[in-house]
């Protein structure tokens, strides 16, 4: 892998890790807005009387609605300063937000997550966009993994809070709180991102389907698209069941559910962190193959975990959230250097939209595949673990051959 080398914005370190702290706030609250439907799939599906497969269409509704409006924002992405564009999108996302807590029925609540995927979908792009924008390719993959540790905090702290604040209430009040720190974030962010704009100079007058269409010609970018997506349906394809799975097969209660995420989130917390090091000593391919080629056990064992004790399923579920979130830390870096410098915004969000059509299409395969018996046991839930693996291995395959600007 070979490149050129890009300007950055020069920042104190103190400064630095401000903004990297407030970029992983803004993605811990999309990505809990996200995940938090997944554990109340079962409060869902009995809330509104519908099917698990309406229930994955609900997740899908806002994954493809993210992955439209990133297609429109690789039209604009580019033409604007960065933070003034990460404020306004993270505003109307958390008003979109308010009204998913608001919904009172199925068609209410699909009309508010597909407004939620339309703001929403763009704000990884965006703060991938600007993690690369300001921090060196050699650093990267520590930057990574603070952004990363989102991840880690929405499920060791905000699904967890959130299915006690359902359990305790109702399936509204997790929207009210994440449209409440999102609200405070966005102050914070006002005063701590700084003004980028370094790239609307280095792209010139290209006009937005010209610059759609340089980033589409380079094949790099076409491969790293195709990583992207085969990194993402990977996860996806089991992800969105697992909660369903685990209570109607496995044998636990709606009390035991909230310990997957809080054992898996700790977990990630450290190991986020310590990939993230380890992929700017080792370099960010090879650690990828490691975590990546490692993850394939998990995906094999957590959809056949029917029988296992309450602790053994814990072991599963932890090494599947350490392993298989832990593969997009190196990938993403891998793939923030993967653009081209002056189309990095559009690149960056063409692939968040590829990232979105993988979530929605990973989690209506998977509605598609499962099923239940008359007992009320899913059954094929197995295939979706095969689906998983060969994405995973494909992902591998296609990195080999990934280029990286510095």
């Amino acid at each position: 892998m070979n490149g050129q080398a890009a300007n950055h914005l020069n920042m104190s370190p103190r400064r630095e890790w401000a903004l990297l702290l407030i970029l992983a706030g803004i993605q811990f609250t999309h990505i809990l807005d996200f995940m938090i439907m997944m554990p109340l799939g079962p409060q869902l599906t009995q809330a509104f009387s519908i099917s698990d497969a309406r229930f994955g269409l609900l997740v899908s509704a806002y994954t493809f609605a993210a992955g439209a409006s990133g297609l429109l924002a690789s039209l604009y992405i580019d033409r604007f300063e960065r933070r003034r564009l990460l404020l306004v999108l993270y505003f109307l996302f958390s008003i979109a937000t308010l009204a998913c807590g608001l919904a009172p029925t199925y068609e209410t609540l699909m009309g508010a997550r597909v407004a939620a995927g339309l703001f929403g979908g763009i704000l990884s792009a965006m703060i991938q966009t600007i993690v690369a924008d300001v921090v060196p390719f050699a650093r990267r993959g520590k930057a990574m993994g603070v952004v990363m540790t989102s991840f880690s905090v929405s499920t060791v702290m905000g699904v967890p809070l959130g299915l006690y604040l359902a359990a305790n209430s109702d399936w509204h009040t997790p929207f009210f709180g994440i449209a409440g720190i999102s609200l405070l974030l966005l102050l914070a962010g006002w005063y701590v991102i700084p003004t980028l704009q370094g790239h609307l100079h280095a792209r010139g007058e290209t006009g937005p389907l010209q610059g759609i269409a340089q980033v589409l010609k380079d094949r790099n970018h076409i491969r790293a698209f195709c990583f992207s997506f085969c990194m993402i349906f990977a996860g996806f394809s089991v992800i969105p069941y697992i909660t369903i799975y685990m209570q109607a097969n496995a044998g636990l209660s709606a009390t035991d559910i909230p310990l997957i995420y809080l054992a898996g989130g700790t977990a990630t917390l450290f190991s986020a962190q310590i990939i993230g090091k380890l992929s700017d000593r080792i370099g960010k391919l090879k650690m990828l193959q490691i975590i990546a080629g490692i993850a394939v056990l998990p995906m094999a064992l957590i959809t056949s975990t029917a029988g296992m004790s309450v602790v053994t399923i814990l072991i599963v579920t932890t090494f599947f959230f350490v392993f298989v979130s832990g593969r997009m830390i190196p990938g993403m870096a891998l793939v923030s250097a993967a653009g081209n410098p002056k189309n990095r915004g559009t690149f960056m969000t063409l692939n968040s939209s590829m990232q979105s059509a993988a979530m929605g299409l990973a989690a209506l395969m998977g509605g598609i595949v499962i099923s239940r018996n008359a007992e009320g046991l899913i059954e094929y839930y197995w295939v979706c673990s095969l689906i998983a693996i060969a994405f995973n291995l494909t992902a591998l395959w296609i990195a080999k051959n990934l280029r990286v600007y510095q």
